[in-house]
């Protein structure tokens, strides 16, 4: 258990060594002469903000965030220290605190769904406590486990300061190089020897305040900064049970986030020079020399102590709903991150969701007066399958089609008022290669099967995949050793574009959605618009928790159904049709050449008075080029891109005719 500190107390334990309480006196180094710290104690105190102060303290092997906090923390003090060179602060304590890693043992829905699993099988209890822990309240759990042993329960988090800090500081930087992407499933292996693991290398490390503050020596540690560091609480296998609560032997993989980063072509190992490892997303690097220590000036002052790159502790992720309600719940919940602090975290894991998760594109393949054939296509750009880790986290596409004057004609993937898509299936909704109504929608998702193959978000009865089209990464591969956990499911043989290339290799990391949409008989001018939506806690995945009542549950559906549910807009398209009346226009004496264009030169021959306007457009129905009648029967001119398509449309009084013109 955390034991508690008073205002002088938290001075001797950061800086007991020194002996006194005010302007601290510190060693030298050998090559640092009157080095100096410069923070009193009383500034330490106001660093952690009003009424939000990080828990310090220890226990039998770690220290609180708050300990850590007072030279990684925010500094007030010029020469400042945790920042830029343009004076932007970037402290890891205030990024992390606002974090869902920051939060993740006050999570109320991790707590609702935990206190749903006990219900629903009251005899696993301490096995799922000790279990959930692990990832969630690392600091409280292993410390026990380290200790005496024995399962570690909800309660005794309740109790324990350094459990409720979260995936705190030396959740991650305790972690020992010899079993990085080796265990799984919450079995984290700390390194006790009192190290900290970082990833600048011995060459001037000034270890010593680290050493006397907090009693941890910093020591190099390649492995903090590549992906097996995350493994052990990203790939999570549990137990199956039946319905009446009796495990069967069967293992379900509720989440491989790590194993998908494996079977990919971001894996570092598979390619060195071109691979991204989870922090190179999750904790944007700074390649300017970052002083990452407060208390000594020389650190700040001095480039040989600057580091780089520097990983931003933003530890973003794609959870921005559940940061917002977080943020919503911050007193209740007694979170130690500002509103302000909230809204950094929000915008961050927007812009990741919106600039690094996906290409969308959309066109239209073909168009009669009967049907338009629309094709959209998604591209992954994440390390892993979108979307990842926990199975409540869906994506869905919308597609709009509309008409000149704005009328809708069709409508795949819009949601109604309880943020449910439109259309969705009673159990679940199937994986589509094609769609050819309004009531059809593609979400991308895992849905659990227990052991009937009956939906469920109980996860210690999902036996099975009944579903799982999420989106693959580049590079995945049914072949790779990894597959048996990060298994496709639901997607039909017969969608040959899901993750391939157009010559039916593995690996493309897309998939084209082709939707047929009825256009009876309208031949005008159509907006197409193709949306990606994201959301991290849907509707319908609430259903079976929300038919319980405990304490956990009955608070989080409050919270839930007071905040914004709205999908998150993940990438958006949109495009002209101009593709009407698309007949033979010899029957105007009309010839447009040559088709396709070599030389960027087009030309159109036998334009007569019948002719009242001639326009080209490109593909997003933009006028690149107009022809006013005036007499002349041929037209030529310079189309300004090439490798693109465009459309001429020839005008009447009657109709008009299109042709598409390709440019190569």
């Amino acid at each position: 258990m955390l034991k508690s500190f008073t205002l002088a107390s938290k001075a001797a334990i950061l800086f007991g060594v020194l002996g006194t309480v005010g302007l601290f006196v510190a060693w030298t180094n050998g090559r640092v002469p009157n080095a100096h710290a410069y923070h009193s104690a009383q500034e330490l105190e106001e660093f952690r903000g009003a009424g939000l102060d990080l828990p310090i303290g220890t226990n039998n092997f770690f220290v609180a965030s708050g300990n850590c906090s007072g030279c990684h923390g925010k500094d007030e003090t010029f020469p400042y220290a945790n920042r830029t060179a343009a004076g932007v602060d970037v402290n890891p304590a205030d990024q992390w605190r606002s974090s869902m890693m920051g939060n993740s043992a006050k999570d109320p829905f991790w707590r609702a769904k935990v206190s749903h699993e006990v219900s629903v099988n009251p005899g696993h209890q301490a096995g799922l406590e000790d279990k959930c822990t692990s990832c969630h309240a690392p600091l409280g759990r292993y410390d026990k486990f380290l200790s005496n042993g024995g399962h570690y329960s909800i309660a005794e988090m309740e109790q324990d300061p350094l459990a409720l800090d979260g995936v705190s500081c030396l959740a991650c930087h305790m972690q020992g190089a010899d079993s990085a992407g080796l265990i799984f499933s919450g079995a984290l292996k700390f390194d006790t020897n009192n190290v900290v693991y970082g990833p600048y290398d011995a060459e001037n490390l000034f270890g010593a305040p680290m050493s006397n503050f907090v009693g941890y020596d910093p020591v190099y540690g390649a492995h903090v900064t590549r992906a097996g560091l995350c493994a052990g609480c990203h790939t999570l296998i549990t137990e199956t049970a039946d319905l009446e609560g009796n495990l069967t032997g069967d293992h379900f993989v509720e989440q491989a986030t790590y194993h998908e980063w494996l079977n990919s072509s971001f894996n570092t190992d598979a390619d060195p020079e071109n691979g991204v490892t989870c922090q190179g997303c999750h904790m944007p690097r700074l390649y300017e020399g970052i002083a990452i220590s407060a208390l000594y000036d020389f650190l700040v002052t001095n480039p040989d102590f600057h580091r780089s790159p520097y990983g931003l502790h933003q530890m973003v992720g794609g959870n921005s709903f559940m940061l917002k309600l977080l943020q919503q719940n911050s007193t209740a919940l007694g979170l130690k991150a500002t509103s302000a602090q909230f809204d950094s975290s929000i915008t961050w894991t927007e812009q990741l969701l919106q600039q690094n998760t996906l290409l969308l594109d959309a066109t239209v393949v073909d168009r009669s007066a009967d049907l338009a054939s629309i094709d959209v296509q998604l591209t992954n750009l994440a390390g892993h399958k979108f979307p990842s880790g926990y199975p409540a986290r869906r994506a869905f596409v919308e597609l709009h089609v509309r008409d000149a004057a704005g009328n809708t004609l069709f409508r795949s993937g819009n949601w109604d008022p309880t943020y449910e898509v439109v259309g969705h299936d009673e159990d679940w909704e199937p994986h589509h290669d094609v769609i050819t109504s309004p009531d059809q929608a593609q979400i991308y998702e895992m849905v659990m099967g227990d052991v009937n193959n009956n939906k469920t978000t109980v996860l210690e009865r999902a036996k099975t995949p009944l579903k799982d089209n999420r989106l693959a990464p580049l590079g995945f591969s049914t072949s790779h050793l990894s597959y048996d956990t990060t298994v496709i499911a639901g997607v039909p043989g017969t969608d040959v574009d899901f993750n391939r290339y157009v010559n039916g290799t593995e690996g493309s990391g897309t998939d084209i959605v082709h939707y047929q949409v009825p256009m009876n008989g309208y031949t005008g001018l159509i907006t197409i618009t193709a949306k990606v939506w994201y959301q991290s806690a849907p509707p319908r995945w609430m259903e079976e928790m929300f038919a319980f009542n405990t304490p956990e549950i009955d608070a989080f559906r409050t919270m839930f159904e007071a905040a914004d549910g709205t999908p998150v807009l993940v990438k958006e398209v949109e495009l002209t049709d101009l593709s009407v009346n698309i007949d033979d226009l010899r029957e105007l004496g009309v010839r447009i050449f040559p088709n396709p264009v070599r030389d960027g030169q087009l030309r159109i021959e036998g334009i007569s008075d019948r002719i009242t306007g001639i326009e080209v457009f490109d593909m997003k129905g933009a006028s690149v080029a107009k022809y006013v009648p005036s007499g002349a029967r041929n037209w030529q001119m310079t189309l300004p891109q090439r490798s693109a398509t465009y459309l001429v449309v020839v005008r009447t009084a009657s109709r008009n005719f299109v042709e598409r013109v390709v440019v190569l």
